[in-house]
């Protein structure tokens, strides 16, 4: 039979404990014992400060490697083990109370608990630095193994952990305590930054294949995040025990109800997959979505990053990137062709004068030779012969209207030379008299 939590039984058992404390601490003994603690600590973060720097000041002169990987711990390690002559002064003070006759409870306990907080101090130090550097996780395993030490030390561990495994609910077959949820998160959190950390091993080798695209190395990478983290998760669930099943109705409801609020959020990953698995685009295409032109410079789960010529970065949702036209200039081929309209007086040359524009237009840097640029008569206007420049490049990576600007200056500057009019729109406004009132009413004489 399942126990349950008696809040009258724990009050009533720590009250005692209170009194036991209460009475104990009364006593000359532990009152001595209590000052000797307060004023080693006192005296330890008084001098910590002064003492650490004269000690890196002395490491300094002895010309510490920079490049040995201690020196990177030294500013966080020496303050931690300067902890250590205090627990020396402690534990002296134990062996005079034993030669006198006198209890030391107080300064054993305090003994313990300050030799459990050094090393483990010490340890995440060094784990923060080398293994996890992550300063967050490295505290947060620091902070859960001085309280799990403390409580050990103390001999309330396991009360505590029975305190904790009795505060819980019946979910269906599952018992999901306080205790379970506390081991759930650490867990969870322990599998999740291993889960992270092989994830980018793999994103480092799979973006070395040159054998996969840049979208299949995309979508290879990502696959493998969210298989990592979904073992995580699943791994988490099996190692406490949870039957899956008994989270089937609460999921389903919880499911629909995401399933509304979060619709924007599920289709753009969906229309992210797929737009990795189609490779309509990919990191290093040059796309224009509607007034956006620019280069991809990465594909996100939600939002694909757009780098326009002005180094300005738009995210782009997938979702708008599958049910839009999309212009993808390096689709199949960076060689893109561009057109730009000319005009000429009726009086000109054209043959000459397409012959003009053709040689300007091959001396310009980005312009090709081949597919050599074209220069055709496209329609009689009104007030001028059409023409249309067609020429070719294979960087649109370093923008089109640039290379049609620098081509029209260039052919504006050959027509000045060989005085060829680019004319105006002209326009023949013809003035009619019209008969006045007077006109109108008097006859002719």
């Amino acid at each position: 039979m399942e126990k349950q939590f008696d809040t009258t039984k724990a009050l009533q058992q720590l009250h005692e404990i209170w009194e036991k404390i209460y009475s104990f601490l009364l006593t000359p003994t532990a009152i001595a014992e209590v000052c000797l603690i307060l004023v080693t600590c006192l005296l330890t973060f008084l001098l910590m400060k002064p003492v650490t720097k004269l000690l890196h000041t002395a490491l300094d002169r002895m010309r510490w490697p920079k490049h040995f990987p201690g020196a990177e711990l030294r500013a966080a390690l020496l303050p931690q083990l300067l902890i250590l002559p205090a627990i020396i002064f402690l534990w002296c003070c134990t062996l005079l109370f034993t030669k006198l006759g006198y209890t030391h409870f107080i300064l054993s306990t305090a003994i313990r608990l300050l030799t459990a907080w050094m090393v483990i101090r010490v340890s995440s130090t060094i784990l923060g630095s080398t293994i996890i550097e992550d300063s967050v996780w490295a505290r947060l395993l620091y902070i859960l193994a001085w309280i799990a030490a403390s409580l050990h030390i103390l001999k309330l561990l396991t009360p505590t952990l029975d305190l904790l495994d009795s505060l819980s609910v019946q979910l269906g077959g599952t018992k999901i305590s306080i205790l379970l949820v506390l081991k759930g998160v650490i867990v969870l959190g322990l599998l999740l930054k291993v889960a992270g950390a092989f994830s980018k091993f793999i994103d480092k080798r799979i973006y070395t294949l040159s054998a996969l695209s840049p979208s299949a190395q995309v979508l290879t990478a990502k696959t493998a995040r969210i298989s990592l983290l979904s073992l995580a998760v699943l791994t988490t669930l099996g190692i406490l025990g949870v039957n899956l099943s008994a989270f089937a109705f609460v999921s389903g409801a919880i499911g629909v109800g995401v399933g509304f609020g979060l619709q924007k959020v599920v289709s753009n990953l969906v229309s992210g997959i797929i737009l990795l698995a189609d490779h309509s685009i990919k990191p290093g295409d040059v796309i224009s979505v509607g007034d956006t032109y620019g280069v991809i410079r990465s594909l996100g789960a939600r939002f694909v990053s757009v780098a326009t010529r002005d180094d300005t970065e738009f995210l782009i949702p997938n979702e708008y990137l599958i049910t839009n036209q999309v212009i993808n200039w390096s689709f199949s081929s960076k060689l893109v062709r561009l057109k730009i309209e000319l005009s000429v007086s009726y009086d000109t040359d054209i043959p000459a004068a397409i012959d003009l524009v053709v040689q300007t237009a091959s001396t310009i840097n980005r312009v090709l030779a081949d597919p050599k640029p074209v220069c055709q008569l496209k329609d009689f206007g009104d007030s001028a012969i059409d023409l249309e420049l067609r020429i070719w490049i294979k960087d649109p990576e370093n923008g089109i209207n640039n290379v049609r600007s620098d081509a029209r200056i260039a052919i504006w500057k050959a027509f000045k030379e060989k005085n060829i009019d680019i004319p105006f729109p002209q326009r023949d406004v013809n003035v009619k008299c019209l008969p006045t009132l007077e006109e109108k009413v008097l006859p002719k004489a």
